[in-house]
């Protein structure tokens, strides 16, 4: 695991856009799997890989940009890793960012599923509230001590590695049909 760690830790050091949306992308995707297992109970014979796949498109080509960039303009925005500058970061994140993350997300994963405009629309109004109260659970505790403790370069990564319950969460309430 030791081996592991620092073998991500170069290529993080080399290509630190290129892991972190790789990371997202493979951490969505195994929050989708705990949600078919664990929370679906589908099984393997009713696991639906096409899903998993969509899933992990939603990570590489969105959760992992997205944040990944939102988390470097956050650090221009607010400098340094004070208490202080923790607080006012996870203020603007949750505050500003994270309602309208959560709806893109909910509306890209609508499209991916072939849901209609209107179909989307529903399904976003249905579920949006619900998972934005518990983002509000989760996250603010989470991202105080991420932009606290964590350098900017691992700050998507330890994301995605506490996001792999919430990425479960996602996928279930964004692929209830």
């Amino acid at each position: 695991m030791a081996s592991f760690w620092r073998a991500y830790q170069r290529l993080l050091g080399r290509h630190p856009w290129k892991v972190q949306i790789l990371t997202a992308g493979t951490l969505v995707g195994a929050g989708d799997v705990i949600s078919q297992q664990a929370v679906e109970r589908r099984g393997l014979a009713g696991h639906s890989a096409q899903r998993t796949m969509k899933m992990m498109t939603i990570g590489f080509c969105f959760v992992g940009p997205v944040i990944g960039g939102w988390y470097q303009v956050l650090d221009r925005l607010v400098p340094g890793r004070t208490k202080a500058a923790a607080l006012q970061k996870m203020l603007l994140d949750q505050g500003g960012f994270a309602p309208c993350f959560l709806a893109s997300f909910l509306a890209l994963a609508g499209a991916l599923n072939g849901l209609s405009v209107e179909e989307n629309w529903s399904k976003i109004r249905e579920v949006y509230r619900d998972a934005l109260i518990t983002n509000y659970y989760i996250w603010p505790a989470v991202q105080v001590a991420n932009f606290y403790f964590i350098p900017l370069n691992y700050r998507l990564a330890v994301v995605q590695c506490v996001a792999i319950v919430w990425n479960a969460y996602l996928s279930w309430k964004a692929n209830q049909l």
